[in-house]
């Protein structure tokens, strides 16, 4: 996996920006409600930038000194376990704020960020992001929105799979991606068989058993990683049931 750092992408000049946030049409629910000055503030204080699919955005331990817009694409959110084994906490798509949690905190990036797909992002100052935070109610409440939604989302996964077995995880995993992250019962997986089980958290062979056997039942049909959902309601069973 190519490493880009943001130091060597982003220190640029700041005010190079290839159009004015308010000509913006990927702008977040929390950006379009912000004033004409606030978001020039932004534009003279943001760059657009484009990854690879593979390249990292943000590794863990670094400091933070800027908020990553989401633009287009999808990232996944990561940490690195003892032993090297990387578990995948949750997969972002665009329109997201990335380091949120580093605002909030301590200003040290606890997540890495790794692009899945081809990716653009914006990457804002953070003093001047805070700084909106701090000077308008609204754009802060729907940045806690944003927050709290993403929060209760991870915390009601996590507690579901640790409670369940390796069928019910596999069947969450697939109505995750159906219902959270492409919206449609069809979709191509954005990641390896690896990292699909490194999200559930159980090896690649367990989890590329239960996919086929899901493919057997009639439940699923997989063509290479195009996934595509043919019984619904049994598929909710088996993550009821666990």
């Amino acid at each position: 996996m190519q490493v880009r750092s943001i130091y060597n992408q982003v220190i640029s000049d700041f005010s190079k920006t290839f159009n004015t946030c308010s000509d913006c049409k990927d702008k977040s629910c929390a950006a379009a409600i912000l004033r004409p000055e606030e978001l020039e503030q932004i534009s003279q204080n943001s760059k657009e930038t484009s990854f690879r699919k593979g390249d990292i955005l943000v590794q863990a331990g670094s400091m933070t000194s800027n908020i990553i817009y989401l633009k287009s694409g999808l990232v996944k959110e990561f940490v690195v376990n003892p032993g090297d084994r990387e578990q995948i906490l949750q997969i972002v798509k665009k329109y997201t704020y990335l380091g949120l949690q580093s605002l909030f905190g301590d200003r040290v990036n606890h997540y890495s960020y790794a692009a899945l797909t081809d990716v653009k992002v914006c990457y804002i100052d953070i003093n001047i992001f805070n700084r909106l935070v701090r000077e308008n109610g609204n754009f802060a409440y729907e940045i806690l929105v944003s927050v709290s939604r993403d929060s209760l989302n991870n915390f009601h996964r996590f507690m579901s799979q640790s409670q369940k077995k390796i069928y019910g995880r596999v069947a969450d995993a697939i109505l995750y991606f159906t219902r959270i992250i492409f919206e449609q019962e069809s979709f191509e997986l954005p990641f390896t068989r690896q990292e699909f089980a490194d999200l559930i958290g159980v090896s690649r062979e367990s989890a590329t058993r239960v996919l086929l056997k899901f493919q057997q039942e009639g439940l699923l049909s997989i063509h290479g990683r195009t996934i595509t959902i043919q019984n619904m309601g049994m598929l909710e069973k088996i993550s009821r049931t666990g």
